[in-house]
C-alpha cells in the first residue's frame, strides 16, 4: 500500500442526566462556592460497541468517584481520568480563556510522559477535562469536555490483519486493570506487558492498544497522545497492533513520526460540528415533584456558603412537629416551617373551616369551607410541597375546669393526644384557648419533648419555649390561679379571635425561627435563657407589642406550684394517666389542691388579713 498517514477517529461524550443531578447536589453540599478542579472519571465501552463515529465516552452520578470494575461484566470497559472545573456565574464560565486551559491540560500530559509517570499509569495518557457553570435555579447545565491531545502525525507503511485473537489477550483485557488496559507492550511471544517494561535503549517497538471505535482503518483519537509519547521517547518505527473486541482486529506498520507537544487540541464540537459548549436542560427531563424537592433544599443549603457554614439543615429537617390548632397560627407556622424543611408536620383540631377563617388562614380557600380544619390543612400542605408528610387529626383536647360529658370519646381523644405528642419531636401551642394548653404542656414536659407555644392578644403576642426539668418557665408559671373554664358565657367579640391581622404572622414567624434555633444548640430546649447558636441567642420568652412596634425579650424560672409543671403535677399525671386529668377536668380546685397553688393563695389570704388588722379604720381616714 502506499504510504499514507494516520489518521484518528473523534471522541464523543455522552453525559447521563445523572451526572448533573449529582453535580447539583455536590454544588450546593460541598463545592458551594469552590471553583477548584474535582477529579473525576469517564468510561468507555470496548464491548457491543455500535457503528458510529468515534468513540463514546460516558459519564453518569458514579462518575463523581472511582470507577468500581465489578459493576461491569469483565473486560467490558476502560475508564478515563479526568477533571471538572465548575463556574460559579455564567460570566466566568464564557470568560475562560479555553485556549490557555487546554494548552495548560495538554502540558501536564506532556510532562507525565517527560516523567515517564505514564509508564506506570497509562491512563493518564487519556485525562479528560470539563467546564461548567450549573444554574440550579433553572436546572439548567452548561459544559464543554475536552479531550487534550498533543499533535502526532505517523506515516502508516503497511497494515495486515489479525486473523486470530491471542489467548493471551483476550486474559490482559480481562484481568488488567483499568488503568493499565489500554497500552501495552507486546514481547517476542506475542504476549502482553506491562507498558512500565517499555525500553527506550531502541528505536523501534511492538505496542498494543485496545480500540474502542470500529470505523475501519481509523483508530480511536484516544491512540493519538500514546504515540505521541513513543515519538518522545525516541522511537522512529513502531509496530502497532490494534485489537477491538467487536470489529477487525490489524496490526499497522508505523514511522517517521512528528509531534508538536506546543500544538494541542481537543475541544468537543457540537451536534452542529462547531466548537461551543452544550446545555443540558433537566427541567423538562426530572420529575417535577423531585424538581420541587432539590428547589426547597436549594435557599436552605445557599445560606451554609457563606453566611452559615455550620447551620445543621440536617436536624431540621428530620424534626417531626405536631401543630396543635390548625387556624391562623397553624397555617403560618407550618407555612415557615416548610421553608426550613421540615418533612414531617401533623395538625390537630376539632373545628371545620367558616367563612371568616380563608382570608387570615392562608392554607384554606372559600371551596374549603365547612371541611375540617386539620385534614383540609394537611391536604393544602401537600399541594404546596407533594413530598411533605402531613397529616391531619380531627380531636378536641380535653380542657382543665371543663366537665367530662363523654368520657369515653374524651378518654380516646386524651389516649390520641398522648400519642401523637409521643410521636413527635417538638410541639407547638396554637389553640385560641388557655385551657386547651394546660394538658399538652403537662405531657410535653412529661415527656420532655421542645414545646414552643405562640399566643395572641389584640395587638400583642407572646411566644416562649417551655423548659424542661424546672430550668425555665412554661405558659401558667406565671398564674396564681389553676386553669379554669373560660370559654362558657362569652360574647361574640370574646369568642372569635380578634386580632391585629399582621400579629399572627410576627408570631408564627418568630416561634419557629425560635424552635430552629433551638435545633442547633447541643442542649437543645435544656438550654438555658439567652445562650448562643449559630443562628444567635436563645431566648425564653418575646412578647410583642405593635402599638408601639416594641419586641420584649423576657426570661421567668419555673414555679414551683404551677399547674402544668410543677413536680407534683408532674408526678400525678405519671402515676395517674386518665385519672388525673379526669379530676382536673370535673373539679376546678384539683389542681391548685395538688400543685400547692391553693396552700399558696391560703397563706397569701392570712397574710393579708393579718396586715389589714394592724390597721384601724381612722389610719384611712
Amino acid at each position: 500500500m502506499a504510504d499514507t498517514k494516520l489518521k484518528f477517529s473523534s471522541v464523543q461524550s455522552f453525559v447521563d442526566a445523572s451526572f448533573f443531578q449529582k453535580l447539583s447536589t455536590l454544588k450546593l453540599d460541598e463545592f458551594r462556592l469552590d471553583e477548584t478542579k474535582k477529579p473525576i472519571s469517564a468510561t468507555v465501552g470496548i464491548k457491543s460497541v455500535s457503528q458510529r463515529e468515534g468513540t463514546a465516552v460516558s459519564l453518569n452520578d458514579a462518575s463523581f468517584g472511582p470507577i468500581d470494575p465489578s459493576l461491569y461484566p469483565p473486560g467490558s470497559i476502560l475508564s478515563l481520568p479526568g477533571y471538572i472545573t465548575n463556574f460559579n456565574t455564567i460570566e466566568e464560565f464564557k470568560k475562560l480563556d479555553k485556549s490557555t486551559f487546554i494548552k495548560d491540560a495538554g502540558s501536564q500530559i506532556y510532562n507525565d510522559i517527560i516523567t515517564k509517570k505514564v509508564l506506570e499509569e497509562p491512563s493518564l495518557l487519556n485525562k479528560f477535562e470539563i467546564i461548567s457553570f450549573a444554574d440550579l435555579k433553572k436546572f439548567k447545565f452548561f459544559y464543554w469536555v475536552s479531550f487534550p491531545s498533543l499533535s502526532s502525525q505517523w506515516t502508516i507503511t503497511s497494515q495486515s490483519t489479525i486473523t486470530e485473537f491471542p489467548e493471551a489477550m483476550v486474559d490482559w483485557i480481562n484481568t488488567a486493570s483499568l488503568s493499565q488496559k489500554p497500552y501495552f507492550v507486546i514481547d517476542q511471544d506475542s504476549r502482553p506487558q506491562l507498558l512500565s517494561t517499555l525500553s527506550t535503549s531502541s528505536t523501534s517497538v511492538h505496542v498494543g492498544f485496545i480500540d474502542s471505535c470500529l470505523i475501519p482503518d481509523k483508530p480511536s483519537k484516544l491512540l493519538q497522545n500514546f504515540l505521541a509519547a513513543l515519538s518522545i521517547y525516541g522511537f522512529t518505527t513502531v509496530t502497532l497492533s490494534i485489537y477491538r473486541l467487536s470489529g477487525q482486529s490489524y496490526t499497522l506498520q508505523l514511522s517517521d513520526p512528528s509531534t508538536d507537544h506546543t500544538k494541542i487540541t481537543g475541544w468537543e464540537r457540537t451536534s452542529q460540528g462547531k466548537l461551543g459548549p452544550k446545555l443540558a436542560d433537566l427541567g423538562a427531563l426530572i420529575d417535577p415533584v423531585k424538581l420541587s424537592e432539590q428547589s426547597v433544599d436549594l435557599n436552605l443549603k445557599l445560606m451554609k456558603w457563606r453566611v452559615a457554614p455550620e447551620l445543621d439543615l440536617d436536624v431540621v429537617k428530620d424534626t417531626k412537629v405536631l401543630l396543635l390548632g390548625s387556624g391562623t397560627l397553624g397555617s403560618y407556622v407550618s407555612r415557615a416551617l416548610l421553608g426550613w424543611g421540615v418533612r414531617h408536620i401533623t395538625f390537630v383540631d376539632n373545628g371545620k373551616v367558616s367563612f371568616s377563617n380563608p382570608v387570615r388562614q392562608p392554607l384554606f380557600n372559600f371551596e374549603d369551607v365547612g371541611e375540617l380544619k386539620a385534614k383540609t390543612a394537611a391536604e393544602a400542605l401537600k399541594k404546596i410541597f407533594p413530598l411533605v408528610n402531613a397529616e391531619g387529626h380531627e380531636l378536641e383536647i380535653p380542657m382543665a375546669g371543663h366537665p367530662i360529658t363523654n368520657e369515653e370519646k374524651q378518654r380516646a381523644d386524651y389516649e390520641k393526644l398522648e400519642q401523637l405528642i409521643e410521636e413527635h419531636d417538638a410541639i407547638f401551642l396554637l389553640t385560641d384557648s388557655r385551657e386547651t394548653r394546660w394538658l399538652p404542656t403537662v405531657i410535653g414536659n412529661a415527656k420532655k419533648k421542645i414545646v414552643i407555644n405562640c399566643a395572641l392578644g389584640f395587638d400583642s403576642y407572646l411566644v416562649m419555649r417551655h423548659g424542661v426539668e424546672g430550668n425555665l418557665g412554661c405558659y401558667f408559671c406565671n398564674d396564681v390561679v389553676a386553669p379554669t373554664d373560660s370559654l362558657t358565657d362569652r360574647t361574640l367579640d370574646q369568642m372569635c379571635t380578634v386580632t391585629r391581622p399582621g400579629v399572627a404572622l410576627m408570631a408564627s414567624s418568630l416561634g419557629v425561627e425560635l424552635l430552629v434555633s433551638l435545633l442547633q444548640h447541643p442542649k437543645k430546649h435544656y438550654a438555658a435563657a439567652d445562650e448562643s447558636t449559630i443562628l444567635g441567642k436563645l431566648p425564653h420568652q418575646l412578647r410583642g407589642f405593635l402599638d408601639r412596634h416594641e419586641t420584649m425579650k423576657l426570661q421567668a424560672p419555673a414555679y414551683d406550684f404551677c399547674s402544668a409543671c410543677s413536680k407534683n403535677i408532674i408526678k400525678g399525671y405519671e402515676e395517674e394517666s386518665w385519672e388525673f386529668v379526669t379530676n382536673a377536668l370535673n373539679d376546678p380546685t384539683y389542681l391548685a389542691e395538688v400543685s400547692g397553688l391553693a396552700e399558696v393563695q391560703a397563706k397569701a389570704e392570712v397574710a393579708m388579713a393579718e396586715f389589714e388588722d394592724g390597721f384601724s379604720d381612722d389610719d384611712w381616714n
